[in-house]
Formats: C-alpha cells, structure tokens, sequence
C-alpha cells in the first residue's frame, strides 16, 4: 500500500510514500495540464510530491484546472506500476479541493460543499440580492462563463484600470487555475464572494449569457459585449421554434443595458436576434482586436517554443450543437507534415472542459490559452470553418481558409447561416484536409484581394486600434462608473 496524503507546506501538493525501488516518475495526467512530481529516495523507500499547480507557456504556477488526473507510477524498467494508493476524502487546501480514489485524483475549485447543492446556491443569491447599502464602485467582468480572462472583457479591463485605476474589478472565474489581469480579484462561480462581488458591483461587463439567477439590482448596469459576429445564426433565429427557447432568450437580453457590436451588419442582426429593440447598441468595433492593429506576435511565438522564421498555422473551428469535444476534421501532426508548418489548435471555449489536449510532432493545443488574438498575432494563416474568428482575424490581412465538410447538415440543420460564405469567403473555401493541403500549398493571395478588400470595408471598419478607449469614454461619460 502506498501512503497519500495532502500537505500546504511550502504549497499545496499530494504526497505520495511508498516502500522499495523509488520510480523513475510519477505524474498527474489530467485532460489540459500534467504534473510531475518530485522524487527523493535511497532503495528502501521512496516519497513523490506532486504540486497541485501548473504553469503554461511561460506564465506563473496557478492552481489545477478542475477535473480529474490520474496518478501515474512509472517503475525504473519503464513499466506502468500497479501502485495500491491510500484513498483521501474531499479536502479544502486553500486554492483547491480534492479527494483521492484508487489512482484518480479528483481536483475542484475551493467551495464549500455545503453551497454545491440548489439549495446553497438559492440561499447565497438571496442573501446577496437582499442585502442592505449601496452599490460598490466596481466592474464584475465574466468571459467564456468564467473559463478565462479573454475577449472583449480583457481589453475592457485594460483601458478602465488605466483610466479609472480607482475603479475595484472583479473576475468571474470557474477555479483558480484561470489568469486574471493584474490588480484584479479573481471571485470563484457560486462562491459566497462570486455572489456578493456579482450583487455590489455596479457594473458588469460579459461576452455571453448571464449564468444562475440575475435581477439587476436599482442602479446596476450590465454591458454585454457579445463574443463575434455572427455567420451562423443565433438566439431567436435559429432553425425550428421553440417557446421555452424563445422565452429565454426575451429575459436574457432584459438583463443588459448595453450591447456592443463589432460593426452595423452585426448590430442589425444581434438586434433582432435577442429583441433588444429599444436600448442603445454601441458600434465601436471590437475592443479585443486593438491589439491586431497595434501589437506583434513575438512573445506568443517565444511562449509556445516556436522560432520566429517558422510557418504557423492556427486552426479554430466552432462548436457544435450535437457534440462537446472538437470536430476531428483535421489531423494536425498530418497536415503539419505535409505544410512544413506548426500547426496550433484552438478548440472553441465551449470544448475547453470537457475536451483533450491535441498532441504530435509539430502541434500545439492552444485551447486553454488564455487570449485568442496573441494566436492570431502569432499565426501566419487561419484555418477555419463558421467561426466568428474569421471576422477578427481579418484586421490583420493574413491569409484565410475555410474547411467545411459538414456544410450542409451544419447550415441545413444545426444553425443556418446569414449569408453565404462560399460567395463572399476572402480565401479558399474546401471539404477536404487534401484539399485544404493543396490550397496551403498554392495559395495566390492576390486571387483573393478584393473579396478580402470588400470584407474588411464591411466587417472591420471600426477596428482600428481603438475600439477600448470608445467603449471606455462611453462608460465613463455615462457614469456606469466613477473615475
């Protein structure tokens, strides 16, 4: 039987002890992250500490992302040991909860259990809804539903806390293994601080849904920057009707004030869509995309391990409605092979939790980075399919392709789109990873020049390197804030 046991000294870690020959390694292999645990040992016995943080490309050591991780003993003949592991009941560390059972460790973000329940959760909103005083001059920020600090809200963050650096902002994060911006507090979801931060401050500003039970509080305003423009078709125009769906939808977008747009064609649609007939929609471009117009791509490429003079490709599908995990519609080791390319993958937000990390020669998953316009910096040529990327990625005037081999059951049944891509795409549209190889190979940007020309006129106008700077003026000058 080998000995576990937790430990927050020096940092929070599991502790493993056993008798005989010490392993060559033992690891934590989890979904999205690794750990490999240090080892001490003379032939009697052996101990590994196994940090419970991670760190990735190049940034500090954050606590594990939630889920499981299998403990893995490799013997000193190379072989998968049989290891017997004391079992460990649900333990709060700080940073982290975890348990131990057989070989998997299972990791949680830091709250109490008691509030896990429907229950906890309706007690925490109702003591935080309710509360007496006013309203605390702070900005909750929520991406991607808390599984990073990204997008819109990122760069919003940036300008407020250089203009109103007196202004208090919180991050929504699903655990403690998501990055936030310096001088940030990072509050976990269904925390009692998620709730009360969530109740106080006197802004929010999201790039999706408002998740669990929301009433704006009397003097609350709530910024919804939405998270692209839309190909494919959303909320109250997607195909087949639905009462409860459309119900939704209508007390959903009764929650923002604002609503911001990349360009007019998004704000014609996102106005229909979510029925915000009558309150203002901001076309200000997006100010995520600041920085295509004015940063490079260097420190990305140095992060990931990639030279500068080599090629890059960054292929970023969408989700889809009748999967979780990423479409597998192309091999990346293949085609990086075939390319002389790097190829990195970028899985859609909604697939960073329950998908894997994609591997091989030449590959590198970028799903959990944490900010998807450093990759297009860092890239030479976007691969995609619906992705609203393709509307972002074109501020920076680099080569795109389109792989869609599942055009007609996703515009035919999944989604629909708003127009049609084949016409207007500004690069190659193909079914096939031979023929997404080829035109890689082949590709005559001039052949594309003014279908590229006509795109940016209509979609990236107001992308010129200050979108952040507007929608903050905007937010001061309204006094959704004060300075």
């Amino acid at each position: 039987m080998t000995e576990a046991r937790f430990t927050t000294d020096g940092g929070v870690a599991l502790v493993l002890a056993g008798k005989g020959a010490r392993p060559a390694r033992v690891e934590l292999v989890g979904r999205r992250a690794r750990v490999e645990g240090v080892l001490s040992g003379r032939g009697a016995t052996w101990r590994a500490v196994l940090p419970l943080t991670a760190a990735r490309w190049g940034g500090p050591r954050l606590p594990l992302p939630t889920g499981d991780y299998r403990v893995r003993i490799t013997a000193a003949d190379g072989a998968e040991a049989d290891e017997e592991l004391d079992g460990l009941p649900m333990t709060m560390l700080g940073t982290v909860r975890a348990s131990l059972q057989g070989s998997t460790l299972a990791v949680g973000p830091p709250i109490d259990p008691a509030y896990d329940s429907g229950e906890g959760q309706a007690a925490l909103e109702r003591r935080y809804a309710n509360r007496p005083g006013g309203l605390e001059n702070a900005v909750f920020f929520e991406s991607f539903y808390g599984r990073n600090a990204s997008d819109n809200p990122l760069a919003i963050d940036r300008e407020l806390a250089h203009r109103a650096p007196g202004v208090t902002r919180y991050w929504s994060v699903v655990d403690f293994s998501v990055q936030v911006p310096d001088g940030a507090v990072p509050v976990v979801e269904g925390s009692p601080d998620w709730w009360r931060a969530r109740g106080a401050a006197r802004l929010l500003v999201v790039n999706d849904w408002l998740r669990r039970r929301f009433e704006r509080r009397p003097g609350q305003k709530v910024v919804q920057t939405w998270h692209g423009t839309p190909l494919k078709r959303l909320a109250l125009h997607r195909p087949g009707f639905d009462p409860r769906r459309a119900a939704a939808v209508v007390r959903e977008a009764r929650r923002w004030n604002v609503l911001l747009a990349q360009n007019a064609y998004a704000a014609g649609i996102l106005r229909k869509a979510y029925a915000f007939l009558t309150r203002p929609i901001w076309v200000e471009g997006y100010p995520r995309n600041d920085v295509l117009v004015t940063g490079d791509g260097a420190a990305t490429r140095a992060a990931l391990g990639i030279g500068a003079d080599e090629r890059v490709l960054l292929y970023a599908p969408t989700w889809r409605d009748d999967r979780e995990q990423m479409v597998d519609f192309v091999d990346p080791e293949e085609l990086a092979r075939d390319v002389d390319a790097v190829v990195l993958v970028r899985g859609h937000s909604r697939t960073l939790i329950p998908g894997t990390d994609a591997a091989g020669a030449r590959v590198i998953d970028v799903t959990g980075f944490p900010d998807t316009a450093q990759l297009f910096l860092a890239a030479d040529a976007l691969i995609t399919d619906y992705s609203s990327v393709m509307f972002d990625f074109s501020v920076t005037g680099k080569p795109m392709f389109f792989l869609v081999p599942d055009m007609e059951h996703y515009r035919g049944e999944l989604r629909g789109f708003y127009f049609d891509l084949v016409a207007h795409a500004p690069g190659p549209v193909v079914r096939t990873q031979a023929d997404l190889v080829a035109a890689l190979r082949n590709h005559e940007p001039a052949s594309f020049a003014a279908k590229y020309a006509r795109w940016r006129d209509k979609f990236n106008a107001r992308d010129d390197g200050r979108a952040a700077e507007r929608v903050v003026a905007r937010i001061l000058d309204q006094g959704f804030v004060a300075r």
